[in-house]
């Protein structure tokens, strides 16, 4: 049975915490290099919302536990960027490679789809595969890779930086064979 995707819920917030707390402890996906608690990021949930450009949404399993969530946030504080924010996606181990991640991330962008947007932006510390994957199926194209700047697990790290904008361009239409 495919999870549900819905808004994230205060309530979630222990479980998205968790769930991150795995990826801080174990990858160098999120350069936080502290576990966090839920009081810690009750702000970040905040600027989050229902409506508007940045939403958080998770994937519950069956049981009602959160195997995933994705947000989209602020990508820089000035104004001018408010056209532009950065996407970010977290999975339960188990659920990677089960199509979660692509259930996310078409109910998120399909979320924003009429906010006043042009740009997605993600960046993913390499190597990361998966993510690269990912963000390639959604239209993210590569712009850049900003070398050993995270230190992490006693070794530095390279994020490439992908983008795409909010609403990709119809694809082309089958070309007629020539004869």
């Amino acid at each position: 049975m495919p999870p549900s995707i819905r808004p994230a819920e205060l309530a979630d917030l222990p479980a998205i915490v968790e769930l991150y707390n795995h990826y801080v402890r174990s990858t160098a996906a999120t350069f936080e290099i502290a576990e966090v608690r839920p009081e810690d990021k009750s702000g970040w949930f905040h600027e989050h919302g229902a409506s508007g450009p940045h939403r958080m949404l998770v994937a519950v399993d069956a049981a009602g536990g959160v195997i995933g969530w994705a947000t989209t946030s602020p990508f820089r504080p000035r104004a001018a960027y408010r056209t532009t924010v950065e996407s970010s996606i977290y999975l339960h181990p188990a659920a990677v490679g089960r199509g979660v991640g692509s259930q996310l991330y078409g109910a998120l962008f399909d979320s924003i789809r009429n906010e006043d947007l042009e740009r997605i932006v993600a960046g993913i510390s390499l190597p990361n595969p998966g993510s690269v994957a990912l963000h390639r199926r959604f239209g993210f194209q590569p712009v850049g890779v900003f070398t050993r700047v995270g230190r992490k697990f006693d070794r530095y790290w390279d994020v490439a930086w992908f983008e795409r904008p909010l609403r990709l361009p119809a694809p082309a239409p089958p070309r007629a064979p020539t004869p």
